[in-house]
């Protein structure tokens, strides 16, 4: 067999988007060291030059999602433009699209169970994803008097798992088969719903 991942100089990325191509198939828990090694046209012994073993490959992956992910909130946000509420459902349109592109990342960021405690590269991305999505819930509920103000990061914990649920309501099947709706008119309308309640929207007419 051509070692096709030693041809274009970069085996530890080949042996990351052979994990993310098995993990994206079948799972984190799917596949097997050697499965990777042979997706990426090398010996299972290679991919110990580049990680101590499966888990620390999934964690590469993870890492590398969780930095996407990142990228694309704050993108998503701009700084509250043109508005923070404007700016904050586009964030979580960006979540959707994420788990939509980047399915592999996805599942070994949310799905694996690693401990990012051992992987501090890792959990630095997770970090600063969760950033992003704070400070669009600090601008967000500015507006809210002190009194009443629920705290930023329970709302964004809210957020973040109604998004998380519809991406796993879609995810399992063909789309609208567990849902009569779209994920973003799905994510949409929940966001409204849940923004009316904390008094940032007006009520329908």
């Amino acid at each position: 067999m051509a070692k096709q991942g030693y041809h274009h100089g970069n085996l530890r990325q080949a042996l990351v988007d052979a994990a993310l191509k098995l993990i994206a198939e079948r799972g984190p828990v799917g596949f097997t060291l050697s499965e990777a090694a042979k997706d990426a046209g090398v010996t299972p012994a290679a991919v110990y030059r580049h990680f101590a073993g499966r888990e620390d490959l999934i964690a590469e992956c993870a890492r590398q999602g969780f930095a996407i992910f990142a990228d694309l909130l704050e993108h998503a946000w701009a700084g509250g433009k043109p508005s923070s509420l404007s700016a904050f459902g586009a964030v979580g349109r960006a979540y959707l699209a994420f788990a939509r592109r980047f399915p592999g990342h996805y599942m070994a960021m949310f799905e694996s169970g690693l401990p990012r405690a051992g992987h501090p590269d890792l959990a630095a991305q997770a970090r600063r994803a969760e950033e992003a999505m704070l400070r669009a819930t600090e601008a967000l509920t500015a507006a809210i008097p002190p009194a009443r103000r629920p705290p930023a990061a329970m709302v964004a914990a809210h957020v973040w798992a109604m998004s998380h649920g519809v991406v796993e309501l879609h995810a399992r099947a063909a789309p609208g088969a567990a849902a009569p709706f779209e994920p973003e008119a799905l994510l949409e309308s929940g966001i409204g719903i849940y923004l009316r309640g904390l008094g940032l929207l007006p009520p329908d007419s």
